[in-house]
């Protein structure tokens, strides 16, 4: 990789120094700081509903916080740093700055792929191998692999701090322009950069489209069954009973499980997307005697990695309606009557939950239904109306 911060990604060669056009100037200006903003307070949303909302602790969603921790780490280090090199087109935070801000963004970078491989591998285990699911995909184990995560690519990126400088470039017009650039030759840090690109951009790419090809095998191909195994031993009596409670939450388990998984393939696919201009250009300059570097390009590559990093909250808003629940009531925008539905709804999927405890644990399955809510046309009138004929019997809302 890059410092894509630095004043000498652009090709100024050692004669005549010229400036940013004020077009290029304001354009990335503005563009840096709105998707820099957003998503800043974005991912700070999502770190806020996880940590204060009990339900949605989730080892799913605790890997999203740390992706989330991670985009912000890219958004400030990165994206704000950007910012002023576009208008001063100088490094202007000095030498501890230019070791430390290089330091997080590829921490920042490095963690977020990390972040999006654990919770891949998360989904496949849960949905592919449920027995295992039930021991290997806890929030405790979660935490684990985030601290352990986080602890490796900040030993990893230590390196940064030794390869890493400012250099003053002094033109022919009497002009002086400070860079973050390498303190080594560029033979030197190109097998870091081939490292880097393989192991924290191909590998993970490679990994999540097979793990997500036999997600969908059996997610797609293959859905859950309406009527579980154990349909015989149960009485006459509690037959149709327990039979109309296994398909409702058979069906319902898989619909969350289906949405679940899309919204992390959406992550997955946007980061893919997202990072190959800039990836595909480190690759090619590697290669070019003289390294294509126009500031316009430049720009765009910048824009598509902050726009990486800002634009998960928004898919999370749009594919979960938990998310976006949990976002609402963070804003103070949701109606005065959404908690108490919300309320029911908890309620509602812990005793499907329990009364189904001989298909899956329990414990597995409070982490993937994600979507079952009930809506506030479901209990109008302060009445729960059941057209269908499988009716739970026993429905308490007292303690909601």
């Amino acid at each position: 990789m890059e410092n894509f911060t630095t004043a000498s990604d652009v090709n100024h060669s050692l004669g005549h120094w010229v400036d940013y056009s004020l077009q290029y100037k304001v354009t990335s200006t503005v563009l840096l700081f709105v998707i820099c903003a957003l998503g800043i307070v974005g991912n700070v949303m999502v770190i806020l509903v996880v940590l204060t909302t009990k339900h949605m602790r989730t080892p799913t969603n605790c890997y999203l916080v740390s992706l989330a921790v991670a985009d912000l780490m890219v958004l400030i280090a990165a994206g704000l740093t950007a910012i002023t090199d576009s208008l001063f087109a100088s490094w202007v935070f000095g030498h501890y700055g230019c070791l430390c801000i290089t330091y997080f963004q590829y921490l920042g970078i490095n963690a977020s792929s990390c972040s999006i491989t654990a919770f891949t591998v998360e989904r496949y285990i849960a949905i592919c191998h449920p027995i295992k699911a039930q021991f290997l995909c806890t929030l405790s184990r979660a935490k684990k692999i985030i601290v352990m995560v986080w602890a490796l690519t900040s030993v990893y990126c230590v390196m940064w701090f030794y390869l890493t400088d400012i250099q003053q470039l002094v033109y022919d017009n009497n002009v002086t322009i400070v860079t973050c650039g390498y303190r080594v030759p560029r033979r030197f840090y190109l097998p870091i950069y081939f490292f880097d690109f393989g192991v924290f951009f191909v590998v993970p790419l490679l990994l999540s489209a097979v793990l997500y090809g036999l997600i969908a095998r059996i997610l797609f191909l293959n859905p859950l069954p309406s009527e579980p195994k154990d349909k015989k031993r149960n009485g006459h009596g509690n037959h149709g009973k327990n039979s109309c409670k296994n398909s409702r939450h058979s069906s319902s388990t898989a619909s969350s499980r289906r949405q679940v998984t899309k919204m992390l393939a959406v992550v997955v696919v946007l980061f893919a997307v997202l990072w190959m201009p800039y990836r595909t250009l480190v690759v090619v300059n590697s290669l070019l005697d003289h390294a294509y570097l126009d500031h316009w390009f430049l720009l765009f590559c910048r824009i598509c990695i902050y726009l990486n990093s800002a634009i998960n909250p928004v898919i999370y808003n749009a594919m979960s309606q938990k998310f976006r629940a949990a976002f609402r009531k963070i804003c103070g925008c949701g109606r005065k009557g959404a908690e108490k539905p919300a309320a029911y709804s908890v309620a509602l999927t812990y005793s499907a939950v329990k009364d189904t405890s001989m298909v899956e644990s329990t414990d597995h399955f409070t982490t993937e239904l994600e979507e079952i809510t009930v809506t506030d046309e479901l209990l109008s009138d302060r009445k729960v109306a059941f057209p269908d004929t499988c009716v739970y019997e026993k429905v308490d809302f007292s303690d909601a």
